[in-house]
């Protein structure tokens, strides 16, 4: 499926879009990484062309996502320089965690331009590229935050349920076309956007959030990949996530009972510690 295709990646450069990167140069793809970190993309890039094979191209494009005019260039430099794309899969994204009555919003206005309008402006850029092709191929990495919602992630399952519901829409809207959509809603997982959030994040979202084993970038960057593979339209990684979504979707109530059952024992608010 992947051999000789190019794939664009953003957020390639970290967590779980460096670890797809790397498992898509070992299928045979031609790599794009996109992320605003000029030096990470350098290492990224260094670092997977040792393994390349003859033929096997790979490029870094520093980028702003939230700027569509920048995004046209990076991928009209893709163009040029590796080819137009067959795949393109939305990695890139940022994360805040905190009571809604401190959240700011600029946070709002920050997770909402990088995380659902940046998606937004690359499949904006790539789908002339699949038209003149006949077809392509876009996973959008989300979140089981697009999917319910999380304590302290007021900002955060905003953005993702947008994500979630442009993917929806849009496997809709474009299939006519031979355009085909993947959403991938991990649990949360090992990154450092992760490492930042620990290091202040609430007893209530730390409650919530681990209620599931927190996976690795390579464990999330490999079930997405296999999901691709076996066309599945909705891809959860990790077996307790998997039930966790089951049980929201089929068993709303009990989700609903169990989850403010599990916050009642460690709800502090926003005033504590003030």
């Amino acid at each position: 499926m992947f051999k000789d295709k190019i794939v664009v990646i953003t957020g390639g450069s970290s967590g779980a879009g460096k670890e797809m990167a790397a498992r898509l140069a070992r299928r045979g793809a031609h790599l794009a990484l996109v992320a605003r970190d000029r030096e990470k993309l350098a290492a990224v890039k260094k670092e997977l062309s040792a393994g390349l094979s003859p033929g096997q191209k790979i490029g870094s494009y520093s980028c702003d996502l939230t700027d569509p005019e920048a995004v046209e260039k990076s991928f009209q430099e893709i163009r040029v320089e590796i080819g137009p794309p067959d795949i393109l899969i939305n990695s890139a994204g940022v994360l805040y965690e905190g009571y809604f009555e401190k959240q700011t919003l600029e946070v709002f206005r920050e997770l909402m331009e990088i995380n659902f309008f940046g998606t937004v402006h690359c499949i904006q850029a790539v789908l002339p590229d699949f038209r003149r092709k006949g077809g392509g191929r876009i996973v959008n990495i989300c979140s089981m935050a697009g999917l319910m919602g999380i304590f302290g992630y007021s900002a955060y399952c905003a953005s993702k349920h947008a994500v979630a519901g442009l993917t929806h829409s849009l496997r809709h809207e474009l299939k006519p076309q031979n355009i085909r959509f993947h959403l991938v809603c991990p649990g949360e997982f090992a990154s450092p956007m992760v490492d930042k959030v620990n290091a202040y994040r609430s007893q209530e979202n730390r409650a919530m959030v681990h209620t599931v084993p927190v996976l690795t970038a390579s464990e999330v960057a490999e079930a997405a990949i296999k999901g691709v593979e076996r066309e599945e339209y909705l891809i959860i990684p990790g077996a307790a996530t998997r039930l966790v979504e089951r049980l929201n979707r089929w068993l709303p109530g009990f989700s609903r009972f169990f989850t403010d059952w599990r916050l009642k024992k460690v709800c502090r608010g926003p005033g504590a510690g003030d």
